[in-house]
């Protein structure tokens, strides 16, 4: 599998609005990237954790299969 790098350092993330308020258990996506959405665990973010790597109309239908 092919590595890709993104800059991610002046992204803008955004919590889930199902997020609860105390810190915990919360989905980031950043946004601003046309071909590619960012998808970080908040719990892990500040310590360099991981982000995965979602293309545009990938994420579009899964959200969309979320909303059924």
């Amino acid at each position: 599998m092919a590595s890709i790098q993104v800059d991610l350092s002046s992204a803008t993330w955004r919590k889930s609005t199902y997020s609860n308020g105390d810190g915990g258990l919360c989905v980031e996506v950043a946004q601003g990237h046309p071909v590619l959405v960012p998808v970080r665990d908040s719990k892990t973010a500040r310590s360099g954790g991981p982000v995965l790597l979602f293309r545009t109309p990938a994420w579009a239908a899964f959200v969309a299969d979320l909303k059924r």
